[in-house]
């Protein structure tokens, strides 16, 4: 990866961190009552009641980072993301969503297996390699070889296919922009085929 785009994630890290560590400020902790009415009042319609959504229109959120989902909670309240997510984090406090965030961290997702094995692969060396002919890091430099992700970045790994095309043309088109400017560059020189081999090669990671 060149020197430049390096020293870009750095500092969009940097960024992220910070304005995490201002939202993750101590408090109450919910009971887990109140989670468990939140979880199948709000959550279960879309990302199912273990966060393994069946449709590919949601994300699946089992084993995401909990810190990733409770910022994400966050920049849906304050508008800082777009979506219908809005409505559902609207009254929710800085504890329940920390809260919410763990309880999805601990449920384990089910894999999902490689439907053309040609496409993945091209998917497998994009993502693990990038493209040089094109200036397309690696998405395996900042997410990890098997799509674990950090604290600040998502786990990627067994997410819905569709659901991952769908962000990386909102990134592409910079309708998604609370998150690490770097991936409205690295997406943008993505290829249709691109987005859909990498995306197939990373749903089918566990």
């Amino acid at each position: 990866m060149a020197e430049a785009t390096q020293r870009a994630i750095l500092n969009g890290l940097g960024a992220v961190m910070a304005a995490w560590a201002a939202f993750a400020t101590a408090g109450a902790e919910p009971d887990a009552k109140r989670i468990s009415e939140i979880v199948a009042n709000r959550c279960a319609l879309c990302h199912g009641p273990e966060g393994d959504s069946v449709s590919p229109i949601f994300p699946r959120l089992a084993a995401q980072h909990p810190e990733y989902i409770a910022k994400q909670l966050a920049d849906f309240q304050a508008g800082r993301r777009k979506g219908t997510m809005s409505d559902q984090a609207r009254d929710l406090s800085p504890e329940e969503m920390r809260a919410l965030g763990t309880f999805f961290s601990q449920k384990k997702p089910r894999p999902q297996r490689v439907r053309d094995e040609d496409l993945a692969g091209v998917g497998r060396y994009i993502y693990l390699k990038g493209n040089p002919f094109s200036g397309v890091a690696a998405c395996a430099s900042c997410h990890g070889p098997r799509g674990a992700g950090t604290v600040q970045l998502p786990r990627l790994a067994g997410q819905h296919a569709a659901y991952l095309e769908s962000q990386l043309k909102d990134f592409t088109k910079r309708d998604r922009t609370n998150d690490n400017a770097v991936m409205h560059t690295i997406a943008s020189k993505l290829t249709d085929l691109e987005i859909n081999a990498v995306a197939a090669y990373i749903s089918a990671l566990d």
